[in-house]
C-alpha cells in the first residue's frame, strides 16, 4: 500500500535519524566505551598452582639437620612441591584502582603438616586497572613478615613494578617487575610471541641477581652461626661460621597481551647459604617451579571471557552499528528524495483505458443513443461543468 506524502516525510526522518545515531554510536563505542571496559575486574578471584618439573633437580635442607645431630646439614633430593597463590580484591579499590591481596605459600608434599611449609607471605598492594603498576602512594602495599597465633603482622613496603597483572594492552618491550622475595624491581624483558593452547602469549624473562636476603629482612632463618662441621666446609675446624642465605631466582612469563592476564608462569628459584654470594656453599632451595595445566586452563578461561568482551566493544558493536546506521541513512535519504508515488487511479501498465461512451450534447439536454445502444442522458448546459474531452459518435460511424 503506497504511503501518503506525510507519511513517507515522517518514516524518512525518522530512518535518518536513527542512522546518524548508529553511526555516533559506531564512532564512540571504541573510544569510550572500550576505555570503561578495558580494565581488570573487581570481581577478580584467582588460585595459581604450580609445581616442580619431573626429572629436573630439586633440592630443598632439611631444617632439622642443622640444629640437631653431629653431622653435616643434610640436602634433600628429588623433593615434590606446590607453590599456591591465591588472589583477591580487598579495599580501597574502585573505578579506576584496585588492591589486590595475594596469600602464598610453597610447600614439600612428601612430609605431612607444618614441617612441610617451606615459606609462606602476603602480600598486598594497590594498582591501576589498567596498567597494572602500582599506584604513586605511599606507601601503595604491605608484606607480612611474619606469622603468628595473633595472625600476620603486615609491614608497609613501596612496591615498584607490575607484580600479578601485566597491562591492558601488553606491548612487546621491557617491564619492571616487582620481586617479594627481596622488596625489588628488576626488568621484565620480552622474548618471543608464542602460543599456549592456541591462545597467543608474550613470553617475559625476569632476573633476579644474587641477593642477601639478610639485607632485605634480618629475620633470624636469614644468617646463621654454627659450627664449621654443621656446614660441612671445615671437619677438622669445629669453630663457628657465619653464613648469609642467599636468592637468586629467573622469572618467565606467559601472558595474553590484550588483558594482562598472566596464562603461566614458571620460576628457577635458588636458596642457598654462603660466606659470599658468588659461592653457594650449603642449598636451602632449588627447583624449577612452573604452573599446573589447570591452572593455565584456568587463566586461558578468564584471558578468553575478558578478551570477548573487549572484542564486543571495540570491533563487534561499532561494525554492526556501523552498517545499520548506513542502511537506515540510506532508506531514510531515498524515502524523502522519491518524487510522487503512484497514482491512486493509475492504471495497469500495458492497458489503455476505455472511456466511458457518452451522448453527444444537443440544445435541448435531451436523451440521445450512442453507437451501442445505451442510453445516456444529457443535462442541460450550465448545471454542470462540461467534460474534460467529449468523444463524438457520430464521427465514429
Amino acid at each position: 500500500m503506497a504511503l501518503s506524502a506525510g507519511t513517507r516525510r515522517t518514516v524518512a526522518c525518522v530512518l535518518v535519524g536513527l542512522g546518524a545515531a548508529l553511526l555516533v554510536a559506531a564512532l564512540m563505542i571504541p573510544t569510550y566505551t572500550v576505555s570503561k571496559v578495558a580494565k581488570t575486574p573487581l570481581d577478580l578471584e584467582i588460585t595459581t598452582i604450580a609445581e616442580n618439573q619431573p626429572g629436573e633437580e630439586s633440592l630443598v635442607l632439611d631444617s632439622k639437620s642443622l640444629t640437631s645431630g653431629d653431622g653435616a646439614a643434610v640436602v634433600n633430593k628429588d623433593v615434590p612441591l606446590v607453590s599456591q597463590r591465591f588472589v583477591t580484591v580487598e579495599e580501597p579499590s574502585d573505578a579506576d584502582e584496585m588492591t589486590l591481596q595475594a596469600g602464598q605459600t610453597l610447600r614439600r608434599t612428601d612430609v605431612q603438616g607444618d614441617t612441610g611449609l617451606l615459606t609462606a607471605a602476603i602480600d598486598r598492594v594497590t594498582i591501576s586497572r589498567t596498567t597494572g603498576m602500582p599506584v604513586e602512594a605511599e606507601p601503595n602495599g604491605s608484606i607480612a613478615v611474619t606469622v603468628d597465633k595473633q595472625g600476620s603482622v603486615m609491614e608497609p613496603v613501596q612496591h615498584t613494578g607490575i607484580g600479578y597483572r601485566f597491562p591492558i594492552g601488553t606491548e612487546k618491550k621491557t617491564y619492571p617487575y616487582f620481586d617479594i622475595n627481596v622488596r625489588k624491581s628488576f626488568d621484565a624483558n620480552f622474548i618471543e610471541e608464542t602460543e599456549i593452547n592456541s591462545m597467543k602469549v608474550y613470553r617475559f624473562q625476569m632476573t633476579a641477581p644474587v641477593t642477601s636476603t639478610w639485607d632485605v629482612q634480618q629475620s633470624p632463618t636469614n644468617r646463621l652461626t654454627l659450627p664449621a662441621a654443621k656446614w660441612g666446609v671445615d671437619e677438622r675446624n669445629d669453630a663457628p661460621v657465619t653464613m648469609t642465605r642467599y636468592y637468586t631466582n629467573v622469572r618467565d612469563l606467559w601472558v595474553e597481551p590484550q588483558t594482562g592476564t598472566v596464562i603461566k608462569g614458571g620460576e628457577s628459584i635458588h636458596l642457598f647459604y654462603a660466606r659470599s654470594g658468588d659461592k653457594p656453599e650449603v642449598t636451602a632451595l632449588k627447583s624449577h617451579i612452573v604452573f599446573d595445566e589447570a591452572t593455565v586452563e584456568s587463566q586461558i578461561a578468564i584471558a578468553k571471557e575478558n578478551t570477548d568482551k573487549l572484542s564486543l566493544f571495540g570491533r563487534v558493536l561499532p561494525i554492526v552499528f556501523g552498517v545499520l546506521g548506513v542502511l537506515a541513512l540510506l532508506a531514510g535519504l531515498f524515502l524523502g528524495l522519491r518524487g510522487g508515488g503512484t497514482p491512486a487511479h493509475a492504471t495497469p501498465r500495458g492497458s489503455r483505458p476505455t472511456p466511458a461512451p457518452t451522448a453527444a450534447p444537443d440544445d435541448t439536454g435531451a436523451t440521445r443513443w450512442d453507437g451501442d445502444d445505451t442510453p445516456t442522458t444529457q443535462f442541460p448546459r450550465g448545471d454542470y461543468d462540461a467534460p474534460t474531452e467529449q468523444i463524438d459518435i457520430d464521427k465514429r460511424r
